[in-house]
């Protein structure tokens, strides 16, 4: 879960999966390197090879980034087979440790059975006591872990059915790939809350989180598998199956705002566009007096950029990012921790010095980073120094899949605009509205009583009950 350091919302899980190709776990390691931004404490392949007559699954998984797993030919040549599923993991629920990374293999009375899974279930907790109760033996503390077991107790005949059956008895948030049977089972919950596409690469079949996945193979985009959509795919071809109760569709909105990479498409929209509408709207309404636009790299630039062509005011890159900083250590005292964010960004002077300007950033978390950025331009030589957000204030946490700080480390849940303001020292605060998120997205503005997206982080709206929540607080 998030340091008390950190100051980003983090992204969730990747997932990749690959069906009938000579070179599957190649191309699922590379997957999974195109996916690396949606998780980078660890990351896993499962392969599948039925080529000798019977089916053997092989399996290699580890902790770290997926150039540190998978950065040996002979890891790879050793996942044989032509089928592979891969997952890349941020932990939102279970500690990071080996035997919490996915993808989860065991075997069970019809076999072997493997899943990756973004997300996150709402009721995991109250499921797993319940059975442990009844005599489950659980070997990590993985959420994902639930879905395995009900899928082993369960008393319908056939795969499919044990998994649609384990699957209703799940809460919250699941985009999952699994393979069982000599086939790959692609699906999302109803409320198709975490992104899932299809693609193919001449005869094979890909599931992955987002499209960059596919583009980084050479793979066609095919289509976004549906909220509460069942894709089966097997040598015979591709069945879909709509085994659940039809929901209002809630897809998390931060997608666009800042998760998934610039360049991919979801639901039919570049999210690249979708940041730069989200900057034009913000700029329409918060406009700034000002000599430059500033981003606040990497997140912030496409919105930066769509800040700058709608106010035409000039933009610049004021900040430079360290792109070889590495992974965050954990530094020996206060003093060195405060200087983490000189090892990621640093002021251009040249750019700033003597000059009025607007920082352009997709959120603030709890305003740590944001003040030592704030702080950074002033004495780059800034001589105003102004802020506006591509997201409205972040008041609540998330409970879908995306790791956020308790509620009373949010800065926003408990100041007011002004107060975040003299927090980070700017000398202007805004944050995008609600409804200006929505036109941006193409819609009229927000329907409360019916919203396109899931927004709980800005607005408390949950679209699925938190039973281990209330559960927790109840036994507090």
């Amino acid at each position: 879960m998030s340091s008390p350091f950190d100051d980003r919302m983090h992204e969730e899980c990747g997932v990749f999966g690959i069906f009938g190709h000579e070179d599957a776990s190649t191309l699922t390691a590379l997957g999974l390197h195109a996916l690396q931004h949606r998780g980078q404490e660890s990351s896993g392949i499962v392969s599948y090879d039925d080529t000798k007559g019977a089916g053997q699954f092989f399996v290699h998984r580890g902790l770290g980034l997926v150039d540190d797993i998978f950065n040996d030919a002979n890891v790879v040549a050793r996942l044989t087979g032509r089928s592979a599923i891969g997952h890349n993991r941020y932990a939102t629920t279970g500690e990071t440790l080996l035997r919490n990374v996915q993808p989860l293999y065991a075997e069970l009375a019809f076999g072997g059975l493997t899943v990756a899974h973004n997300g996150n279930l709402t009721n995991a907790i109250k499921i797993r006591n319940d059975l442990t109760q009844r005599g489950a033996i659980f070997q990590c503390t993985s959420d994902t872990e639930v879905i395995i077991h009900l899928v082993a107790l369960s008393q319908k005949k056939t795969v499919l059915d044990r998994l649609v059956e384990s699957l209703k008895q799940v809460e919250g948030a699941y985009s999952l790939i699994c393979f069982a049977e000599g086939r790959m089972i692609g699906v999302r919950d109803p409320y198709g809350f975490r992104p899932l596409v299809l693609g193919r690469l001449g005869e094979a079949h890909i599931l992955a989180s987002e499209t960059c996945a596919l583009d980084i193979i050479g793979a066609d985009f095919v289509r976004d598998v549906e909220p509460g959509e069942m894709v089966v795919i097997s040598k015979e071809g591709i069945q879909s199956h709509h085994p659940f109760e039809t929901a209002p569709s809630r897809f998390c909105i931060f997608e666009y705002i800042y998760f998934a990479r610039p360049d991919s498409l979801i639901a039919g929209k570049s999210v690249y566009d979708m940041r730069k509408k989200i900057g034009a709207v913000l700029a329409q309404e918060s406009p700034c007096d000002v000599d430059l636009v500033v981003p606040v790299p990497d997140s912030g630039v496409p919105a930066a950029i769509g800040f700058s062509q709608e106010a035409g005011l000039p933009f610049e890159l004021g900040i430079i990012r360290n792109h070889y900083v590495g992974r965050t250590f954990i530094e020996p005292t206060q003093k060195i921790r405060h200087l983490g964010v000189k090892r990621k960004h640093n002021g251009n002077r040249g750019v700033v010095e003597g000059k009025r300007i607007v920082l352009v950033d997709d959120s603030i978390v709890r305003g740590t980073t944001s003040r030592k950025i704030v702080e950074m331009m002033r004495q780059a030589g800034a001589r105003e120094v102004h802020m506006r957000i591509s997201s409205p204030p972040i008041t609540h946490g998330c409970f879908y899949g995306i790791d956020t700080p308790s509620r009373e480390d949010l800065l926003a849940s408990k100041n007011s605009i002004q107060e975040i303001a003299d927090f980070i020292q700017v000398d202007s605060l805004a944050f995008i509205s609600n409804d200006g998120l929505y036109r941006a997205m193409g819609e009229d503005g927000r329907n409360a009583e019916l919203p396109q997206y899931c927004d709980a982080c800005f607005t408390g709206d949950y679209p699925v009950e938190l039973v281990d929540q209330i559960m927790l607080k109840k036994a507090c």
